[in-house]
C-alpha cells in the first residue's frame, strides 16, 4: 500500500513577505501530495513457475504435448564430461510412446538434438540445452476436451490457476513433458555411475491386482537386462506375462489401470542429504511424486513397517570384512535420519489408473453445464510400463544434485578418515577423462 504525505496551507502568525516570489507564496499555501510505493525484497518474492529442479545440478523443462516441441536447460552440469546425443536417446527410447501394444500408439521417434552445452564430445560446464520435436499430433481429437473437463485430469485446475490452458495434448499436464525429465536423468546417471559407481534401476512391480511376492527380485543382482526382457518392465517373467494379460484386457475394453514402480539404489555414497527439511527421502519424494499419475510413496519398510516392534524394525549395525560399517537388514531402505549410509536405497512409486479413457462419463463444461464426455485421443491403459525410466530420472537428479552439495559443504576440504569415506570410494582415482 502506497504511504502519502499531505502538506497543508501554513498559517503563520505573521503575514507572509509580500517580497516573496509569487509562485513560492502559492505553492506554501497549496496543498500536495507525495506518494511512496512499498519496496519489496527481492528474496521475499514468491517464485511459482514450478518447472525447474535442483539447486546445483539445475533442470528447467518446457514445451506442451501437442506445441512444437519439449524439452529442457539444464545448468550446474560438471564439464569435461563426456556426452552425445546418443547417451540421451537410450532412455528417451524406453521412455517414448507407441513402443508396444500396451503403451499409447502414439508414433513418436522422440529424437532428441543437443544444441548447446556440449563441445567435442564434452560438456562446457555452460547450460546444455536438449529439444525434442513433436511430429505426430493430432490435435482435432481434442475438440470435445475443449470445453468440457476430464474425469480426474489436470483440464479443471489448469483452468482454476491460469485460466486458459493449452488444450490439445493436455498441454504441461501431459506425460510427454517428461523427455525433459529423461534426458538430463540420463546424464545424472551417467556421472554417478562412473563417479562412483552408483547404479539406478526401476522396474514394474505391480500391475492392477498383479504384485509381485516380496523377494521374488534380488536387488544385489539385478540388471537393466532383466528389466528390459518384456515389455512390462518386470524382471520376473512369469508375473510379467500376467501383468501384460491384466493390460491388454483392460485396454480392449476401453478403460485403464493403475500400478507400482520400485526403484533401487546400489552403491549410493555415503552421506548424501541434510537433517530436518532436506533429508534424502523427503528430496527423493518430491521428486518422484512430482511425475505425472503419481498417488503413492513408500520408502524402505514403509506402510508395513508400522506392523513390527522397534526390536523388529531396527538395522543392526556390523563391521564387514572389508572393515565398513553395515546394517544387517535394511528396513531403513538405506537412509538414516535423511542421510545415506552405503546400503541399497529401495523405494515404491504409486500410480493411479490413466485419466482419459474410452468410456462415456459425467462431467461438467466450462460453462458449468453437466454432460457427458467420450474421450478420443491416444493414451496409455497403463502408465507403469513407461514410467520406469521417468522414476529412475528423477531419482537420479536428486542423486547428482545431493553429492554436489556434499563434495561442497563436507568433502571441500580434507574429510576426517576416522568416520569418513571418500564420495568415489569404488573408484579413487577417479577422472573425467576415464568416463
Amino acid at each position: 500500500m502506497a504511504s502519502s504525505i499531505t502538506l497543508k496551507p501554513f498559517l503563520g502568525a505573521t503575514k507572509p513577505n509580500s517580497s516573496l516570489n509569487s509562485d513560492f507564496q502559492r505553492l506554501s499555501i497549496s496543498s500536495f501530495r507525495i506518494s511512496i510505493k512499498p519496496r519489496t525484497h527481492k528474496n521475499l518474492r514468491i517464485q511459482a513457475a514450478g518447472s525447474t529442479f535442483g539447486n546445483y545440478f539445475r533442470v528447467t523443462t518446457f514445451g506442451e504435448s501437442h506445441g512444437g516441441g519439449v524439452g529442457c536447460i539444464v545448468d550446474g552440469c560438471p564439464p569435461r564430461i563426456p556426452l552425445s546425443e546418443a547417451d540421451l536417446q537410450v532412455d528417451l527410447d524406453r521412455r517414448r510412446p507407441g513402443q508396444s501394444r500396451i503403451t499409447t500408439p502414439r508414433k513418436e521417434t522422440d529424437t532428441c538434438r543437443i544444441y548447446s552445452g556440449v563441445s567435442e564430445g564434452v560438456t562446457t560446464g555452460t547450460p546444455i540445452h536438449v529439444f525434442v520435436p513433436n511430429t505426430d499430433q493430432r490435435g482435432h481429437d481434442y475438440k470435445e476436451m475443449s470445453i468440457a473437463y476430464r474425469p480426474s485430469h489436470a483440464d479443471a485446475t489448469y483452468d482454476m490457476k491460469y485460466g486458459v490452458r493449452a488444450v490439445q495434448g493436455g498441454g504441461r499436464s501431459s506425460a510427454r513433458e517428461t523427455i525433459g525429465r529423461v534426458a538430463p536423468g540420463a546424464i545424472a546417471k551417467k556421472i554417478l555411475k562412473h563417479f562412483s559407481g552408483t547404479e539406478v534401476l526401476a522396474y514394474v512391480s505391480q500391475v492392477h491386482q498383479v504384485l509381485l511376492p516380496d523377494g521374488s527380485v534380488d536387488h544385489d543382482t539385478l540388471t537393466l537386462d532383466q528389466i528390459e526382457s518384456n515389455i512390462v518392465r518386470c524382471p520376473n517373467p512369469e508375473y510379467a506375462e500376467k501383468m501384460i494379460a491384466a493390460i491388454d484386457a483392460v485396454r480392449t475394453r476401453g478403460d485403464s489401470i493403475g500400478g507400482v514402480v520400485t526403484c533401487i539404489v546400489r552403491n549410493a555414497p555415503r552421506g548424501l542429504g541434510s537433517p530436518v527439511f532436506d533429508k534424502l527421502e523427503a528430496e527423493l519424494a518430491k521428486a518422484v511424486m512430482s511425475l505425472p499419475a503419481t498417488k503413492g510413496f513408500e520408502f524402505g519398510s514403509g506402510f508395513a513397517g508400522t506392523f513390527l516392534t522397534g526390536s523388529e524394525h531396527n538395522d543392526e549395525f556390523f563391521t564387514d570384512e572389508h572393515g565398513r560399517i553395515r546394517t544387517r537388514t535394511n528396513r531403513s531402505g538405506g537412509i538414516q535420519g535423511g542421510i545415506s549410509n552405503g546400503e541399497i536405497i529401495n523405494m515404491r512409486v504409486a500410480f493411479k489408473p490413466t485419466a482419459t479413457i474410452s468410456k462415456k462419463q459425467h462431467t461438467v463444461n466450462r460453462e458449468k453445464e453437466e454432460i457427458e464426455l467420450l474421450a478420443r485421443g491416444r493414451h496409455d491403459p497403463c502408465v507403469v510400463p513407461r514410467a520406469v525410466p521417468m522414476v529412475e530420472a528423477m531419482v537420479a537428479l536428486v542423486l547428482v544434485d545431493q553429492l554436489m552439495a556434499q563434495h561442497a559443504q563436507c568433502n571441500l576440504f580434507p574429510i576426517n578418515p576416522e568416520l569418513q569415506e571418500p564420495l568415489s570410494l569404488n573408484f579413487p582415482n577417479f577422472e573425467p577423462a576415464n568416463l
